[in-house]
């Protein structure tokens, strides 16, 4: 989806106007993929609109930063503050919030040393992520996610994206909606930019972040959910096949929000016939599974303020939607 240009971006605790946040060419991170990013959305509200998780996303923010020695001059509270006040600078709800961190222009060479961080932080307009109605069809892609002690799997960082375009797009080119990452070891590790969960007999599976996982915020919500919900839930490694023969698959994430899956490599998920071709017709009548259901529910009914706020997850912001967010 293009981006749309709203009024203004935060920088370095100032608002500047959009067209005016540039930088330089030799910047280190053109070079060297330094930077850390989030991605947060604020949601449309009965009265006004909110952001969801926003201290969570911000500290994870800090923690990618600490990770990569990335010294950032702002506290937790300044930078929810920031985003408080760019969406009501802007006026633009419901929306998409990218703040980023990076290393900008000083010196070249590998080491980061005397390039200095800045950060920036946008909002604009953004609407469904996954292509599908009803349910995506997704494949497992050939690219493996991160090898531990590589680069590491916990830290939201803009080099780690070069894997996942990777993953996204041969399955673009192969014709499905997003690819699924395996692990250094052939384990079910998470989609291109998505935590996955698994349905098998009623129990709620998902890999541990030890699989090469990111610790997604919207991940977290769906097990605080579940377990409210009365729902099993465990964290657990997964192999491949047990994708195949699930009750149910869903994505989750910030972009991706709950996301069900309706086929894995032209298999169709929850259908309880085996050797059955994944064609048209057996995808038309194809609907997400009560598990999926009932958490999206929950989900968008807390995100949008049409159910208590039972975890203190929103911030209000002085903006009044112009439309709702949906499942």
């Amino acid at each position: 989806m293009p981006i749309q240009a709203t009024s203004k971006i935060w920088h370095n605790g100032n608002l500047i106007p959009w067209e005016q946040a540039n930088i330089h060419v030799m910047s280190h991170v053109i070079h060297y993929g330094s930077s850390v990013f989030e991605g947060i959305r604020a949601y449309g509200q009965p009265h006004g609109s909110a952001v969801f998780r926003l201290p969570e996303h911000m500290q994870r923010l800090l923690d990618s930063a600490k990770i990569y020695r990335m010294e950032l001059p702002f506290d937790i509270e300044e930078l929810c503050a920031g985003v408080v006040e760019l969406i009501e600078a802007n006026g633009v709800a419901p929306c998409y919030i990218r703040p980023i961190a990076l290393r900008g222009y000083g010196e070249i060479g590998v080491s980061p040393k005397g390039s200095p961080v800045e950060v920036y932080i946008a909002n604009f307009p953004w609407g469904k992520y996954i292509a599908g109605h009803g349910g995506a069809d997704v494949c497992v892609s050939s690219w493996n996610r991160l090898a531990p002690n590589t680069m590491p799997s916990l830290a939201k960082a803009g080099a780690n994206y070069m894997n996942s375009q990777l993953i996204h797009m041969e399955a673009e080119i192969n014709g499905y909606a997003e690819g699924i990452g395996l692990d250094v070891n052939g384990l079910v590790s998470e989609g291109s930019g998505e935590n996955i969960f698994v349905v098998r007999n009623g129990v709620i599976y998902t890999p541990p972040l030890s699989n090469s996982a990111l610790s997604g915020i919207t991940r977290d919500s769906v097990l605080t959910i579940s377990r409210h919900l009365g729902l099993t839930v465990k964290e657990r490694s997964l192999p491949r096949e047990l994708l195949y023969i699930a009750d149910e698959v869903f994505f989750t994430g910030t972009a991706a929000e709950v996301q069900p899956i309706r086929s894995i490599d032209r298999i169709l998920i929850g259908d309880g016939k085996s050797g059955v071709p994944c064609d048209e017709s057996s995808l038309q009548g194809w609907k997400p599974g009560e598990i999926t259901k009932k958490i999206a529910d929950e989900f968008f009914g807390i995100a949008n303020g049409l159910k208590p706020d039972r975890f203190g997850w929103l911030t209000p912001v002085k903006v009044n939607a112009t439309e709702p967010v949906g499942a």
